[in-house]
């Protein structure tokens, strides 16, 4: 089975309808079929932090960060000590880079996991090594 690390600007542009990738992220969705997605702890830190502003919007993202999390096609994975470490390591390797340290937590779960295509936008995954998914259908 296909599987795909989903990063936080898919599920934000998922989960919020005045999002400027919210139709792009649906249409990705949608062509998703049978695929597995691989998210992490910190992504969905990130979502929940990103729409926190959306106080309207609470409960349904709560609702919705739940369906992600019961979902038996998406694995989330824990941010643990060692992940940090890595990810913080990785982060101090890379000083030229504008990356956060999310996105080094999530290029170390890719990594490790043999995944090479992230459904976002962020043109950090492309410049890790990544395919960029989403950057790919508006081209």
């Amino acid at each position: 089975m296909r599987k795909v690390f989903a990063d936080a600007n898919y599920w934000i542009g998922l989960l919020n309808p005045r999002d400027q990738l919210h139709p792009i992220a649906l249409a990705a969705s949608r062509k998703l079929g049978k695929t597995r997605l691989v998210t992490s702890e910190m992504v969905l830190v990130e979502v929940l932090n990103g729409l926190a502003e959306y106080t309207r919007l609470r409960a349904s993202i709560i609702a919705a960060v739940d369906a992600i999390s019961a979902n038996p096609n998406t694995e989330i994975v824990p941010q643990t000590a060692i992940l940090f470490r890595d990810a913080f390591a990785f982060y101090r390797t890379h000083q030229d880079k504008e990356w956060g340290l999310t996105d080094c937590s999530s290029f170390m779960i890719m990594r490790q996991r043999g995944l090479t295509e992230a459904l976002t936008f962020d043109h950090h995954f492309e410049q890790a090594g990544f395919r960029a998914l989403l950057r790919e259908d508006l081209q």
